[in-house]
């Protein structure tokens, strides 16, 4: 169990194909201006950020494949475009994979990855009842990321 709180639902993110035919509904129909767009190479994505709820609200994540070869582009080419998983922000993911370990979670990763908001580990949908589950511990001001992502603009 994890001993640190939960604080909230930082993310759902949705696997798509285009990010431009996306952001049509998103932007234009639903009225949600994405913050930024970034390519992060790590993962061989571009990311589209859709804040909700003001500076501390919950982020709806569009990612468009950028590679053939990245987990998310089989997902997309496997079960098409939706759903890919829901993230959780924790304040210590030390902490957290700690607490999950002990509880017998299983974590598909062994330690924290860089993410476009920090640090993270994903928790196997196999443990979370078919979902995949993220924590993310996100960056501070002194704390960026590991990786620098190339923003596209607004």
């Amino acid at each position: 169990m994890l001993t640190s709180a939960i604080k909230r639902i930082d993310h759902i993110a949705i696997v798509v194909r285009n990010l431009d035919d996306a952001l049509a509904f998103y932007r234009d129909t639903l009225g949600v201006t994405p913050s930024q767009i970034i390519d992060f190479p790590r993962e061989g994505v571009k990311i589209a950020f859709l804040p909700l709820g003001g500076p501390n609200g919950s982020e709806i994540e569009l990612l468009e494949p950028t590679s053939a070869e990245t987990g998310v582009a089989r997902f997309l080419e496997k079960r098409g475009g939706g759903l890919h998983h829901i993230c959780l922000e924790v304040p210590d993911i030390e902490q957290a994979i700690g607490d999950l370990r002990a509880s017998g979670a299983m974590l598909l990763d062994d330690s924290p990855r860089p993410t476009a908001e920090g640090r993270g580990v994903f928790l196997h949908p196999k443990g979370a009842q078919g979902v995949l589950v993220e924590l993310v511990q996100r960056a501070t001001p002194t704390t960026a990321p590991a990786e620098e992502a190339t923003s596209q603009g607004d």
